[in-house]
């Protein structure tokens, strides 16, 4: 567990370079027939998919908050 806390910004800059790599790609991406909105925007899905990771960690982390999370007193006898 150290070794990927002492190597974080490293991890850090690989996701963003891999990020910035998915979306230089899709300048490059032939678009035959778009089906959606989506498809015609350069970088949507990259940034689609990055927003929509980043709002389900934050609903699960609020959902586990507020129904899992106990008090900390929670199993002391009474």
């Amino acid at each position: 567990m150290t070794w990927l806390r002492e190597r974080a910004l490293w991890f850090k800059w690989a996701f963003f370079a891999f990020l910035g790599g998915a979306v230089a790609y899709d300048f490059m991406a032939e678009r035959h027939d778009p089906h959606f909105f989506g498809d015609t925007l350069i970088g949507f899905w990259s940034v689609f998919a990055l927003l929509g990771c980043l709002g389900m960690i934050v609903l699960c982390k609020g959902i586990s908050h507020a129904w899992l999370m106990k008090q900390e007193d929670y199993y002391d006898d009474k």
